[in-house]
This record gives C-alpha cells, sequence and structure tokens, in this order.
C-alpha cells in the first residue's frame, strides 16, 4: 500500500470510510504543508470519485469547529491539523454533527477518534520523518486506483521541506520512503548540490549576496562583492543579456563556486559545521519547467506560503492541482508581495531587537508584522545581529484587539538537548487561558494580549526545565 506498514492500517481504515461517504467535506491548515496536503487528498478523492469540498483555516479553535458542523456534509476530513484538538472534534463527533477523519501529524490531545491517521501514534516523529502532506499521501495510496497515486510524492515532499523537515540537510524517516517512491515514479529528482535558497530562480549575484546560512565574509550582504567573487571563479554572469541562474551552470561551473565558497568560508574563519550547510540534498519535482519556482521543492513550498496566508489558499490549492495559467501568474504576484513583508518583517526585528530571558528570546511585533507570517519572520532572524541560536525565538503579533498570535522557533541542536516546544506552549498558553500546540522544532499559540508576561514567565520556566 505504501511505505510505511505501521500506518497501514490507519491509512487504509481511513481510506474505506471515506470510500462510504456521499460527499466529503475537507478542511486544512493554511501553510504550505496544509496546502500540499489538501491538494494530496482532494486529487485523490476526485480520482476515487468521491465528491469533495475543500475549505482552509488559519487556526482550529472551537468557533471554527463549529462552523464546520454547521454544514451539511456528514463526513469531515482534517488535514494537517485536528489531532490538537481531538477534544472538541470528539464532543461534536459524540453529538452527531459530523464523522471525522483526521489525518495530521501534530501531537494529538487527551481524546480519541475512530479514524486518526498520524504517525505519532505508531512511534513516528511527526517533526521530522512525516509531514500532513506525507500523511496524506499515505491516505491516498490507500485509496489508490490505476495511477496507484504515486505521482502525488512531488507534492508530499513539498510540504515536508516547507514545514522544515528537511532542515537537518536531507529527508528521513518515512519521508525518505516517500522520496523513494517518487523517484521511481519519475516525478522526484534527489542530488547533492548547493543548498541555498533560489537556485531555480534568483540571478547568481543574489544567490550568493542573500546566502546567510553559513554567512560568506565578503559575500553575503554585499552584491558587489558576490559579483567579485564569482568572476575571481572565473564564471561568466550573463547570457544573451540575461543573469545567469545556479540551475544554468554546467556540472564544473558548480563545482568550482562550491570548493571556492568552501576555501572562502575556512580562510575566513566559518566554523566547520556551517560550511558543511552550504552542500545538502536538493529535491527537484521533475516534470516542471527548469527555472521556475515549481521545479525546487523549497521554492514551491515559499510560492504557496505566499498564497493561503495572504487570504488566497484557493489560489495555491489551484497550482498544486495543476494550474499554470492564471492561478500560477497570481501566486507568482502574491509571492513578490511575500518577499517583501518578509524582508521588512526581518528588517523590523534587526531595528527593535530581542528581549533575552533565562531560557529564551522574544519580540512582539503588534501589528508591524502580519499574524500569519510572524513565525516564519522569527525563524529567518536565527543568525542576525543579536538573535542567539542557543535558546529559542518567541514572536508575538497582534490577531485581534484582545488576542495575541504566538509563533515559536528552536533549532533542530536545541531539540536535541530536549526542547519540546509544542509541550511547553501548549501548557504555558493554557495555564493563561489560551492553547495551542504543535512540533519540538516549531509551535504556536493563541493568548489574551494582556496575558503576555505571565505566559512569557510560564514558558521560560518550562523550556529551563526541558533543556537542563
Amino acid at each position: 500500500m505504501g511505505p510505511v506498514p505501521e500506518l497501514a492500517d490507519r491509512a487504509r481504515s481511513c481510506a474505506d470510510r471515506l470510500r462510504q461517504a456521499e460527499s466529503v467535506l475537507l478542511a486544512s491548515h493554511i501553510d504550505a504543508d496544509g496546502l500540499t496536503s489538501a491538494a494530496i487528498a482532494a486529487s485523490a478523492l476526485e480520482r476515487a470519485e468521491i465528491p469533495t469540498t475543500v475549505v482552509f483555516k488559519n487556526q482550529l479553535d472551537d468557533e471554527e469547529i463549529a462552523s464546520i458542523a454547521a454544514r451539511e456534509e456528514e463526513t469531515v476530513l482534517f488535514t494537517d491539523f485536528g489531532s490538537g484538538q481531538l477534544d472538541a472534534i470528539s464532543d461534536h463527533e459524540s453529538r452527531g454533527d459530523f464523522e471525522p477523519i483526521v489525518v495530521d501529524h501534530h501531537q494529538p490531545a487527551d481524546a480519541e477518534t475512530r479514524y486518526h491517521l498520524n504517525p505519532l501514534l505508531e512511534g513516528i516523529d511527526g517533526a521530522s520523518e512525516l509531514s500532513g502532506a506525507g500523511a496524506c499521501y499515505l491516505l491516498a495510496r490507500a485509496l489508490e486506483d490505476d495511477t496507484d497515486n504515486r505521482d502525488l510524492a512531488g507534492l508530499a515532499v513539498v510540504g515536508a521541506v516547507g514545514d522544515m523537515q528537511a532542515s537537518g540537510g536531507e529527508l528521513v524517516g518515512t519521508n525518505r520512503a516517500i522520496v523513494d517512491e517518487g523517484m521511481a515514479a519519475g516525478v522526484l529528482e534527489e542530488r547533492t548540490d548547493l543548498a541555498l535558497y533560489g537556485t531555480q530562480t534568483r540571478p547568481l549575484p543574489k544567490l550568493l549576496e542573500y546566502a546567510d546560512r553559513p554567512r560568506i565574509p565578503g559575500v553575503t550582504g554585499d552584491q558587489a562583492g558576490a559579483i567579485e567573487f564569482l568572476e575571481s571563479v572565473g564564471i561568466q554572469l550573463k547570457a544573451d543579456g540575461e543573469w545567469r541562474r545556479w540551475v544554468d551552470l554546467s556540472m564544473d561551473e558548480r563545482q568550482s563556486v562550491v570548493s571556492a565558497l568552501l576555501k572562502r568560508g575556512v580562510n575566513r574563519g566559518v566554523s566547520a559545521d556551517s560550511i558543511d550547510g552550504l552542500v545538502g540534498t536538493t529535491y527537484t519535482l521533475a516534470e516542471e519547467q527548469p527555472g521556475t519556482e515549481l521545479r525546487d521543492a523549497s521554492e514551491f513550498s515559499t510560492l504557496l506560503n505566499a498564497t493561503a496566508r495572504y487570504e488566497r489558499a484557493d489560489v495555491g490549492l489551484a497550482v498544486c492541482l495543476g494550474d499554470r495559467g492564471d492561478a500560477l501568474a497570481r501566486a507568482r504576484r502574491l509571492l513578490a508581495n511575500h518577499r517583501r513583508n518578509l524582508s521588512e518583517g526581518l528588517e523590523w526585528v534587526r531595528q527593535q531587537g530581542v528581549t533575552l530571558e533565562s531560557n529564551l528570546q522574544w519580540f512582539d511585533a503588534g501589528d508591524a508584522i502580519r499574524e500569519t507570517i510572524v513565525g516564519i519572520v522569527a525563524g529567518m532572524a536565527f543568525g542576525t545581529p543579536g538573535v542567539k541560536r542557543d535558546r529559542p525565538i518567541v514572536a508575538f503579533a497582534e490577531k485581534s484587539d484582545t488576542e495575541r498570535k504566538v509563533s515559536a522557533r528552536g533549532t533542530p541542536a536545541l531539540v536535541t538537548q530536549g526542547l519540546d516546544l509544542s509541550d511547553a506552549i501548549g501548557a504555558a498558553s493554557r495555564a493563561v487561558g489560551g492553547d495551542g500546540g504543535g512540533h519540538d522544532v516549531a509551535a504556536g499559540a493563541t493568548i489574551p494580549t494582556d496575558q503576555r508576561m505571565a505566559f512569557l514567565d510560564r514558558l521560560d520556566a518550562a523550556i529551563g526545565e526541558q533543556i537542563a
């Protein structure tokens, strides 16, 4: 049925129930993992000839679940969320409001439902080994028709990469098995290459100028320095009057640039661990046009984030489902806006700085950064002046007049020391009248605005106990 025997029975059970449904309401989260989750599930349901309506939610709270219960569909498929809200969902289930099928990878609440596909229930890490899109891929494989749905593996990898599950350099665990299926199906390519964002679309000087993990002295943040460096390696920067991109270089040219970058880093005192991060595993969608945002899993995931986080999840879903016309053009315009907002948000953090506590660092952007992207900005802030990597970063943004959105980001190194942001932020938020959850390395919550400091005190103490 697919690559994961431990989850096969759960996937088959969910698939069997879906086949019995007259119609399905598919509710999904709005990030890249949520969009690809919805696209995978919607594609599989359409192929199985099961009528489906798709809705997207920024968060799944009691009010949103009640709005779902008020709809006419008797079967609701939750993708990339739902596990953490099982208590509220099961209440509606017990009243007969709808029958839930939950396909998720976040930490489950202390409640049960009959149809629940989650890697954590089988001892598989939902933060690094299987994303929401990956779980939906397993469901799609259980719903397989003549095409066996392996062509959906590319979207599953985009979701996993967008969920930062390749932050250790490559996809592992169950994600690795999905990559193998995608390569066997001819929809994915995997190679070792320069591990910088933008290899498909950015002009070469911009690719290196924006490279900050690691920061290369004389290159990072210095356009003239990046141009001078590339010319010193003997790279022709333009062809037919257009800037060349990494994807345009020959293998010999790529090897020359990588070798020179490694040498520059070592000579300028960049740590060995950071230098090693210059090269990593990349995932290419083989059927997409080279030199476009859709060719590289990382760039594809960013494009998707630029749609749903600006109330245009329909655009991102359409792109995932194959629209390469109006939807893709609209997504690209949203991406340009998204990049501006991220740049402005990161500059805001640089100027305002962060407040250091014993075990965490934080900033409150108020309404200066959208609450839908403040978590992305927080993750990008690691490594900027004044932001430390030895403790998680917690970001606040205004959600309403009375509520604050909280987004927290850690690092894989902190997780190995015991950090579990999902547990810490969940307990701290509930203690002050809010709610939250997520993964060990990244989590979020909503809290009353006037409880911010009380929340921070509890969260700081909880993180201190974990890492100690």
